[in-house]
């Protein structure tokens, strides 16, 4: 494997949480430890982001971002990582694409929070991350009927994996996913911004 990229084996279940993590917060940790114990996975990998091309503004710099995160999450089966940075992608799909390459035989999940399926088919390619990856949907406070009603969950209704069978979506083949309710911690990176408890610059 190249050097400075995490390491995974064939055939373990690897999950992706992508983000521009600005800052990250307890609800990225929540989330990322119920992921790995409800949906079976070996690992989840933080894909800190160089920048969201839906949003205008671009967040604080890389190395801020990822100590912050580490600070957030320290656990042995969570790695925080540039990789987007370091492999020159930009969109999902096209990550998504690359760690493919580089990692064959790993069986990778992506992993969102709720709030994201609502404009899921805003997001470059959406349908062919759907196609060629397992999707975890993490429900956090305030969502529910609409995010399940949006025009991705919509279009990929017949695909979705009911909660009860969630420990075996990383051994699924796609299209597949499925969308977990999670007990509420009320919390986001907005608000964080919005208090004055994070800024963009040093």
């Amino acid at each position: 494997m190249r050097a400075g990229l995490p390491r995974a084996r064939p055939g373990q279940r690897v999950g992706l949480l992508g983000g521009s993590f600005d800052p990250a917060h307890e609800g990225h940790a929540h989330i990322t430890r119920q992921a790995l114990k409800r949906f079976g996975l070996d690992a989840v990998w933080w894909l800190v982001s160089p920048g969201n091309p839906l949003k205008s503004e671009g967040p604080a710099p890389m190395a801020r971002r990822i100590a912050a995160a580490r600070r957030v999450m320290d656990h042995p089966r969570v790695t925080i990582t540039d990789i987007e940075a370091r492999i020159g992608t930009r969109y999902t799909a096209e990550t998504l694409a690359r760690l493919r390459a580089l990692y064959p035989g790993v069986r990778f999940v992506w992993l969102m929070g709720a709030d994201n399926l609502l404009g899921f088919d805003r997001w470059e390619s959406w349908r062919s991350i759907l196609d060629s990856v397992p999707v975890g949907v993490l429900a956090r406070p305030g969502q529910g009927l609409a995010q399940r009603q949006s025009r991705a969950a919509l279009a990929y209704a017949r695909h979705r994996l009911p909660a009860e069978q969630a420990r075996s979506l990383a051994t699924q083949r796609p299209p597949v996913w499925c969308y977990l309710s999670l007990p509420k911690i009320d919390i986001s990176s907005s608000q964080i911004r919005a208090l004055g408890q994070w800024q963009r610059t040093p």
